[in-house]
């Protein structure tokens, strides 16, 4: 596996590239959605600027996780494939690689905590994956995934510290610069890594003057303190709202984060949940609060700066729309 201290400072050798990408992007085309882009006349004048948002909430599965899912089912041979995939996860990326997994006919192993909620275990069953119950903390998920790994020969597909995952999720900036090729920024919601990964590989391939902003939760700030420190920095128990972005940078995605991401600017939780609710209220579309820390850059002062002036077509991803109706933030 390839570990910082192998790839130094300003070195391109990093997990994927631009070639893997439009690979993958040939790849999936078949199997996932290529998602709309979508404005807003009232957030532009929030922002001060033009918005352009990526809606990955419409993505199969409710997220942009099932791009680098397919891709990675997809790239195993028949004979791993006949073994199944594994992977621990209590979020999108376990919805992701089930469908992912039964839309190539091959079998899913799911790790979950016990103490996930019941709408995200309905949601795996329902693509189609065997879920085994671990106790809710890291070592006994990866300890589990482990076992199942021994027990079925299946391959692990983690959610972003995977070359084939990150050249999947890269797919996102070749469609969004095709259709939006005046962009001076994207802002991308910034948790494991792999999506911003893999939109920096592609965007600064496509276009090297494209500025690449990390959003992120202040408290789950762990990607901002690693970019200013030189080394993974982990997250100390984040609780916040954005569930999705909870997550620390693995030995993949840091390299990219620390290289070509420009700024990780951090939102309060109360910004996340006011944009939440914004989008739903004027554009109608119902994003979850990791895709909103996105939407929170993209209005906030720090974007009205002065010096970032020169960024007036601004991308926005908005990575999901799975959102949990009975914890809405603003219902409190």
């Amino acid at each position: 596996m390839t570990t910082t201290e192998q790839i130094p400072a300003g070195t391109h050798a990093y997990a994927a590239s631009i070639d893997a990408i439009r690979a993958a992007q040939r790849r999936i085309d078949p199997f996932i959605r290529r998602t709309p882009v979508l404005t807003s006349a009232t957030l532009d004048a929030v922002a001060e600027r033009r918005l352009w948002f990526k809606c990955e909430l419409f993505q199969k599965t409710g997220s942009f996780k099932f791009r680098g899912a397919t891709n990675a089912v997809r790239m195993l041979d028949d004979a791993a494939a006949a073994r199944g995939v594994v992977t621990h996860s209590s979020g999108n990326h376990a919805q992701a690689l089930a469908l992912a997994a039964r839309m190539r006919g091959v079998p899913a192993h799911v790790v979950m905590p016990s103490n996930s909620a019941e709408i995200k275990k309905a949601a795996v069953r329902g693509y189609g994956a065997t879920i085994v119950e671990c106790e809710p903390t890291l070592e006994a998920r990866e300890w589990t995934a482990s076992r199942v790994i021994a027990e079925t020969g299946g391959s692990m597909v983690p959610p972003f510290n995977h070359p084939d995952v990150i050249a999947g999720q890269g797919t996102i900036a070749l469609e969004l610069l095709d259709e939006c090729p005046q962009l001076d920024a994207i802002v991308v919601p910034l948790g494991g890594g792999g999506l911003i990964s893999g939109i920096a590989i592609a965007a600064k391939a496509l276009k090297p003057s494209i500025r690449i902003i990390g959003a992120e939760p202040e408290l789950a700030g762990d990607a901002a303190a690693s970019k200013r420190e030189g080394s993974i920095q982990p997250a100390m128990k984040p609780v916040t709202i954005a569930d999705g972005l909870r997550t620390s940078l693995g030995p993949m995605t840091f390299p990219v984060v620390r290289d070509l991401v420009d700024e990780i600017v951090l939102v309060s939780e109360a910004d996340i949940a006011a944009h939440m609710r914004l989008v739903w209220e004027r554009m109608k579309i119902t994003i979850e609060p990791s895709a909103a820390v996105g939407v929170a850059v993209a209005c906030s002062a720090w974007m009205r700066r002065k010096d970032n002036a020169d960024m007036q077509d601004v991308g926005v991803v908005l990575c999901g729309g799975n959102v949990d109706l009975a914890a809405l933030p603003w219902m409190e």
